[in-house]
């Protein structure tokens, strides 16, 4: 697999890196010249010194039988116009940009990138995966699919509680996979009742996630 890097800083490099060691034909561009004298050490021909925000740079990289364009700049708007020039310009089939505003996310679904990747949005989820009472986690967004996947834990509280699956109103679009309790997993059905403490992990489309909280009494 042919992949484009664009972007030379501590990320790009370290997945170049990575990227190279498993066996992967990869190119790292890197327009700031002290930087690609760096990383030429070390990388050699994996390096190439230019922008990839312009077309030509992207041109010059064999962007046109690139298998994947990663954007990973410490900015945004270059991660964004790598992509879309990767993608409208040189048909590249997936293109992957960091996001370092998680605000941005959807904006840039909207402009056709395939992955966004956010280290801030990671982190704010492993943070709220161990704060003490949270109640509604969301573990992965399946952009092609329109669907997320999330992790619940029933309160005490909660008005579902005691009921069987069959008589919880969840949402038209909502599925729940898979059960937790006392370290021990369970495959539910209609006929599944809920307890307190329990985790139940659920594939959920985005419009419903509300209703399910609701649901859930986790709003």
């Amino acid at each position: 697999m042919y992949i484009i890097i664009g972007g030379g800083g501590e990320v790009g490099y370290y997945l170049a890196r990575n990227l190279l060691g498993h066996g992967h034909e990869v190119l790292l561009l890197e327009k700031d010249a002290a930087r690609y004298q760096t990383l030429s050490e070390e990388l050699g021909q994996s390096i190439f010194k230019g922008d990839a925000c312009e077309a030509r740079t992207l041109e010059e990289a064999g962007a046109r039988r690139a298998d994947v364009v990663i954007a990973v700049t410490g900015e945004d708007e270059d991660n964004l116009v790598v992509c879309q020039l990767a993608k409208k310009r040189f048909n590249v089939a997936r293109t992957i940009a960091r996001l370092n505003n998680p605000k941005h996310e959807e904006l840039f679904q909207k402009l056709g990138i395939d992955v966004t990747v956010s280290p801030t949005k990671t982190i704010l989820s492993l943070v709220e995966s161990e704060l003490p009472g949270q109640r509604f986690i969301m573990l992965m967004n399946l952009k092609r699919a329109g669907l997320e996947i999330v992790e619940l834990n029933v309160s005490s509280i909660s008005p579902i509680v005691g009921k069987k699956l069959s008589e919880i109103n969840l949402p038209r679009r909502c599925n729940l996979a898979l059960i937790i309790r006392d370290s021990e997993p369970i495959f539910p059905f209609g006929e599944t009742v809920l307890q307190a403490n329990d985790d139940v992990y659920a594939l959920v489309t985005r419009d419903g996630e509300e209703e399910l909280r609701k649901t859930f009494g986790t709003t």
